[in-house]
C-alpha cells in the first residue's frame, strides 16, 4: 500500500453522555420521546392480546418506571413496559379477554410480583450466588421456551383471519430489524403494526366507529377493571387460588430476565448497576411496579430491552431522559381516542406481530441455554429440560388444558407451565452433579 494512501479506520464511537442537560432541554425532550416510541410497539401489544386497557397500560408503565427510578436512587436508565411472559397466565384465566375474569388474572400477577420482593430480600441477605443456584439456565431456559410455544397457537389463529395482512406485518418487522438503520432498527414492532394496520384499513377491514365516539380526554381505568372490585359477595375463591397458583411461577422466568436486563444495561452504560444501586433495589422496583400495575388492572411491568437498544444507539445514559419518556406515556394514557384506535386493530395485525414476538420469546430461551453452555451430554440436564418441556407443553395442549383437583372443596387448576416450572426447579435441586456456577464476577460485588 502506498504511504500516501488514506488509512481505513473504524468510525469513532460517540462519547457517552451521562448529563443530558449539556445537550439542552429541547434535545432531552426529543430523546425522551424516542424512548417512549421504542417501548411503545411492544407495550401496547400486551393489552391488545389480553383484553386489558391500553390507557391503563400506558399509565402504569409510566408510573412504574418513575417508581423504579425512585427505588433505584435515580441511577439506572431503564424503562418498565408490559411483560410478555405473563400473557400465558392471562390466557389461562381469561382465554378470550373476559372482563369479569381479567381481574382474577391480575390478582395472580400481583401475587407473582410479591416473589420479586422475596428474591430482593434474599439477594440482600445472602447475596446472588446462593439464591441463583436454584434457577440455573437448564431450568429457566426451557421455561422461557415453553412460554413462547404455548402462545404460538393463538398467533396462528389470529393470522388465519387474513394471512395477507399478517404476512405484511411479519415482513415489515423482519426488513426493519435486519436492514433498518437508526431509529427504524430500534422500533421494528411499531413499524410492523403501523404498516399492517394501514394495509388492513385500505382493505376495509377496520371499523373506526369506536374511534369517532371516543372522547379526547378521560380516565385511564375504571373500578371494575381493578383487583379491588373482586372482593364482594360474588368473589370466587377457587378461581382466585387457581389464578395465583397458575401465574405465580411465571415470575421465576421474569426475575431471571430482569437480572439479564440489568446486566445488559450495566454493560451498555459502562456502570455496574448490579453493585450500585444494587440488584436488590432494582428487583424491588420492578416487583412493586408490577404489583401496583396489576392491582389497577394493567399488565405486569418489566425492564425493556428496546430501550437498552436506544441507550446503545444514542450513548445518552442520563436516567432523566427515560423519566421524560415515562411522563409522556402517562400523559398519553388520558386520551381514550388513542386507546380506541388501538382497540380497532384487526386480529390479523395482532397475529402477524405476535407470531414474531412469541417466536422471539422461545428464541431467548434457546439463547439462554447456548450462551450459558448448558451441557446436554449430561443426563441430569437432559432430564431437567425434558420434564419442563413435556409437562409444560403437553398439559397445555392436552384435552383438559390443565391439571385440576379439589382441596377442601375448592377447585384448583394448574397450567402446564406452572407444573413444568415447579417440577424443573425441584428436580434440578435434588439431582446430583450440578455443573452451573453463578458468575459473581459478571455481577460485580461491591462498588
Amino acid at each position: 500500500m502506498s504511504e500516501n494512501a488514506p488509512s481505513r479506520t473504524a468510525p469513532e464511537t460517540p462519547p457517552a453522555v451521562y448529563d443530558a442537560t449539556t445537550l439542552g432541554k429541547p434535545r432531552m425532550f426529543v430523546l425522551g420521546i424516542q424512548h417512549m416510541f421504542a417501548m411503545f410497539g411492544a407495550t401496547i401489544l400486551v393489552p391488545v392480546l389480553t383484553g386489558l386497557s391500553v390507557s391503563d397500560t400506558l399509565l402504569f408503565a409510566g408510573l412504574g418506571t418513575l417508581l423504579f427510578h425512585f427505588l433505584a436512587k435515580g441511577k439506572v436508565p431503564a424503562f418498565l413496559g408490559s411483560s410478555f411472559a405473563f400473557i400465558a397466565g392471562y390466557a389461562a384465566i381469561a382465554p378470550n379477554g373476559e372482563a369479569d375474569l381479567l381481574p382474577y388474572a391480575c390478582l395472580g400477577v400481583a401475587c407473582a410480583g410479591l416473589l420479586y420482593l422475596v428474591l430482593s430480600a434474599l439477594f440482600r441477605l445472602f447475596g446472588p450466588a446462593r439464591v441463583m443456584r436454584f434457577f440455573p439456565p437448564v431450568v429457566t431456559g426451557p421455561i422461557v421456551i415453553c412460554i413462547g410455544l404455548i402462545l404460538a397457537s393463538s398467533a396462528i389463529a389470529n393470522c388465519s383471519t387474513n394471512w395477507l395482512v399478517a404476512i405484511i406485518a411479519i415482513a415489515a418487522i423482519i426488513v426493519c430489524n435486519i436492514w433498518g438503520r437508526g431509529m427504524v432498527k430500534i422500533v421494528p414492532i411499531l413499524i410492523g403494526v403501523v404498516v399492517s394496520y394501514v394495509t388492513a384499513a385500505a382493505l376495509g377491514e377496520v371499523n373506526f366507529s369506536g374511534v369517532a365516539q371516543a372522547a379526547w380526554i378521560g380516565l385511564p381505568f375504571t373500578w371494575d377493571n381493578t383487583v379491588f372490585s373482586l372482593f364482594g359477595e360474588h368473589f370466587d375463591a377457587g378461581l382466585a387460588i387457581t389464578a395465583i397458583i397458575t401465574i405465580m411461577p411465571l415470575a421465576f422466568a421474569t426475575m431471571i430476565e430482569h437480572i439479564g436486563d440489568i446486566s445488559a444495561i450495566s454493560s451498555t452504560c459502562e456502570r455496574n448497576f448490579i453493585a450500585n444501586p444494587g440488584l436488590h433495589r432494582t428487583l424491588l422496583g420492578d416487583g412493586l411496579a408490577t404489583i401496583l400495575a396489576s392491582l389497577f388492572g394493567a399488565p405486569a411491568n418489566t425492564t425493556y430491552g428496546e430501550n437498552t437498544g436506544v441507550l446503545a444507539l444514542t450513548r445518552v445514559f442520563d436516567p432523566r431522559v427515560v423519566r421524560i419518556a415515562a411522563c409522556c406515556a402517562i400523559a398519553l394514557s388520558f386520551c381514550p381516542k388513542f386507546a380506541a384506535v388501538i382497540g380497532a386493530m384487526p386480529a390479523s395485525v395482532i397475529g402477524g406481530v405476535s407470531l414474531v414476538l412469541y417466536g422471539m420469546i422461545s428464541a431467548v430461551g434457546v439463547r439462554n441455554l447456548v450462551e450459558n453452555h448448558v451441557d446436554f451430554q449430561k443426563s441430569r440436564n437432559v432430564l431437567v429440560a425434558a420434564i419442563v418441556l413435556v409437562l409444560s407443553i403437553g398439559i397445555a395442549y392436552s384435552t383438559a388444558g390443565a391439571v385440576t383437583f379439589d382441596v377442601a372443596g375448592v377447585t384448583i387448576s394448574l397450567s402446564g407451565l406452572a407444573i413444568g416450572s415447579l417440577a424443573g426447579i425441584i428436580l434440578n435441586a435434588v439431582l446430583p452433579y450440578k455443573d452451573y456456577e453463578f458468575d459473581m464476577g459478571e455481577l460485580g460485588e461491591g462498588e
